[in-house]
Formats: structure tokens, sequence, C-alpha cells
């Protein structure tokens, strides 16, 4: 099963699209772990290999450098869509997220 993290500046403000990618998920029988972290705590589980695919909210996409530096190129890190995120549509980032992860 995949993990995918997204991370933005407090972690509560994709908890709204985490649910809708979870019931997207659900919909297309595609099980996976999805969470949203503050950006800290998110450095934690990179750093420890915990998570399969990174996807920044736009608000923190200044930071998507030094995530792929944490990362060191094993995972996939990525910026959540600006539209996508606004529309808070969890069917377009979990295939972004997947897109990510079968490259």
């Amino acid at each position: 099963m995949e993990n995918i993290l997204l991370v933005c500046a407090a972690g509560m403000s994709t908890s709204m699209l985490v649910k809708r990618m979870r019931e997207h998920a659900e919909s297309v029988n595609n099980p996976a772990n999805i969470n949203a972290l503050a950006i800290s705590e998110a450095k934690e589980k990179i750093k420890k290999n915990e998570v399969s695919v990174v996807l920044l909210g736009p608000q923190v996409r200044f930071q998507k450098s030094e995530i792929e530096a944490i990362s060191q190129g094993k995972i996939p890190v990525a910026v959540i869509d600006m539209k996508s995120y606004g529309q808070m549509d969890g069917k377009a980032v979990f295939e972004q997220a997947y897109q990510l992860l079968n490259k």
C-alpha cells in the first residue's frame, strides 16, 4: 500500500483534501494511506523513509528543494496543482500522486 503525504504550513488546510482523496481511492478500489502533516513533522517522516510520495500544498512550494534534499531522490516530491488544491479535487490530486509513483 502506498503512503501519500500531503504537506502544508500547519497540517490543517489539507485535511479536507485528504478526506476527498481517501473517498476517491475507495471508489476506485485503490487503497492508500493518505495523510497531511505540517512541514516540520513531514521532514521527520521523509528522513525515516516512511512515505512513498510527497505532495506540497501551494503555500509551501518554496520548500520543495529542501524536501527534495531530505528525500535524497528516493521519494518523489511535487507541488499540488493550484487549481486542484483550490477546488479540493481529491481525484486529481490522487491521480497526481500515482503519476509520480509510476514514473
